[in-house]
């Protein structure tokens, strides 16, 4: 059965767009939906409806506006439990704070994403075709979705994936990053040259930037400096080839070019909608930088206990260790769901923050890159961008901050548990410009780690790819495999329905991967 209707809204198209293919055997109840949309059916009034739900998924977002196809869980599961955890961005509880996979947690987020976000992918570039913007929109935010998964997975489907058959192939890491920069590259020439100034099929489903071409053109060339520096120390020339073509094409340089999902009650916030009904809480690795640095973000983002203090929990404790002690829960009226409970409709969905830009090219800068500053500029220019993104706009405040000399502290948690390891802070440094090359990499990794929050995907990345200290170890662990113990976890495991429906290719991902399947096998741009 055919739709006998055109798509026009995004609560319908979350419903209808993710449809055509998937990954593997699995879906094969997605595959067969009589109430699926056919390639005859995908004209270009869909591109936009296709584009938006590819949009959503693709940051891990859910709606129980779509039953059947995704929920907020997919934020707390694929994000709040997994990567935002391992970066102790906030404490969740279980047992993947303690570098365990538990409960098949680790396949939320890569079955909503083939099952939603890359059939949706697939299905706006069929409506797009012909349309030489939309195409290089949609190849920018292609590079985008699959580089988190390809980032936290390893090897994984890319070229075919969505082709609608039962086994699909594992492309290797370095090969997907290859075609990542191939299609950015692609992105831009054909951005640089439109002759218009907003891609019509998507600006009213485009949550983004609505279809305006200029500001995807620049989140293409951001996004391939972030690459850039992924890959800056297996493939150093190539990296600063990279990262000097982007910047000299444009990358953000201010937050209004900041990329951030307009939420709305189809498609909340899933972090403000269930941060604090799931439980989480801050930790004492935020705690210790922002309270010793007087960060004015802290009040931003966390509450103080019934003491008036900020307490941070470790992560890593045992269940039940800290009874009934309280912990700092995400401030409601910026990071919670507010007091009316409806904030998750209204505070928009950070996806990619200029601020990042400027901690880039100064890493970039003591790289030896032209990165169209000094590294000490690009710097403390990235710390004002962030804090302006929070709302802090007194250049006095900015300024103290920047220069400031205090340094990250012992938990608050150390008074009423002694014992535990803290005394000894992870970052030692203040956020002043240190004279020290060395330190300055720390410096720049630190104020990365706290500009991009709470986007915990990228964050996850950075620090693997820099090594750089900037949090506590877990206080235990529930993994010994080679490489994890109490160390940062290095990638997600892949999830048993690929073994049983996907088998031969998942086998020879690992075989790609270079290692076994697990959390100690290093991502190809991790060699440090």
């Amino acid at each position: 059965m055919k739709y006998s209707f055109k798509i026009k809204t995004l609560g319908v198209a979350l419903l209808a767009v993710s449809i055509l293919s998937s990954c593997t055997g699995d879906f094969d109840e997605i595959n067969t939906d009589p109430n699926s949309l056919t390639e005859d059916q995908l004209d270009a009034t869909l591109a936009g409806p296709a584009f938006a739900s590819a949009l959503y998924a693709g940051i891990h977002n859910g709606s129980y506006s779509s039953p059947g196809v995704d929920d907020q869980g997919t934020w707390g599961i694929a994000t709040g439990i997994l990567s935002s955890t391992f970066i102790h961005y906030l404490n969740c509880g279980y047992g993947t704070e303690r570098n365990a996979f538990v409960n098949g947690y680790e396949g939320r987020g890569w079955t909503r994403f083939y099952t939603v976000a890359v059939p949706a992918l697939n299905n706006a570039f069929k409506a797009s075709e012909g349309n030489a913007e939309a195409l290089a929109i949609l190849k920018i935010w292609k590079v985008f979705m699959y580089n988190q998964m390809v980032d936290a997975y390893g090897p994984i489907p890319y070229t075919e994936a969505g082709n609608g058959k039962e086994k699909v192939p594992y492309d290797s890491v370095e090969f997907i990053y290859e075609d990542f920069f191939k299609l950015l590259d692609e992105a831009n020439t054909t951005l640089s040259a439109a002759s218009i100034s907003t891609v019509a099929s998507f600006q009213p489903n485009d949550r983004l930037y609505s279809g305006n071409v200029n500001n995807w053109r620049i989140f293409g060339n951001s996004l391939k400096l972030r690459l850039a520096l992924r890959i800056s120390d297996v493939q150093p020339e190539k990296a600063k080839t990279q990262a000097e073509a982007a910047v000299a094409a444009g990358v953000m340089v201010n937050n209004e070019q900041g990329a951030f999902f307009k939420a709305s009650n189809i498609t909340p916030n899933n972090l403000n909608m269930i941060v604090n009904s799931w439980g989480y809480t801050m930790t004492a690795s935020m705690e210790s930088i922002l309270v010793g640095y007087n960060d004015p973000r802290l009040a931003k983002w966390f509450a103080t206990i019934d003491t008036g203090e900020y307490r941070g929990q470790p992560v890593g404790g045992l269940e039940n260790q800290f009874g009934t002690t309280k912990f700092s829960a995400f401030n409601n009226d910026v990071m919670g769901n507010g007091a009316a409970g409806n904030l998750s409709e209204s505070k928009n969905i950070e996806v990619f923050m200029a601020s990042e830009n400027y901690f880039s090219r100064a890493e970039g800068a003591l790289n030896g890159w032209n990165m169209g500053g000094t590294a000490q500029t690009l710097y403390e220019e990235g710390i004002r961008m962030s804090l302006r993104q929070w709302g802090i706009t007194d250049n006095t405040v900015i300024d103290a901050y920047v220069a400031g000399n205090t340094l990250p502290t012992v938990p608050n948690i150390a008074t009423v548990y002694p014992g535990l390891g803290l005394e000894d802070t992870p970052v030692k440094l203040p956020v002043a410009w240190s004279a020290v090359a060395t330190n300055q990499r720390t410096q720049i990794a630190v104020q990365k780690y706290l500009a991009i929050f709470p986007e915990s995907w990228e964050s996850w990345a950075d620090l693997r790819r820099s090594d750089a200290k900037v949090i506590y170890a877990p206080l235990n662990t529930d993994n010994n495999d080679a490489g994890v113990g109490k160390s940062l976890m290095k990638r997600i495991i892949y999830t048993t329905n690929e073994y049983s429906a996907n088998r031969e290719a998942v086998i020879d991902g690992i075989s790609k991967l270079g290692g076994p399947d697990t959390g100690g096998s290093k991502i190809w741009w991790d060699v440090k």
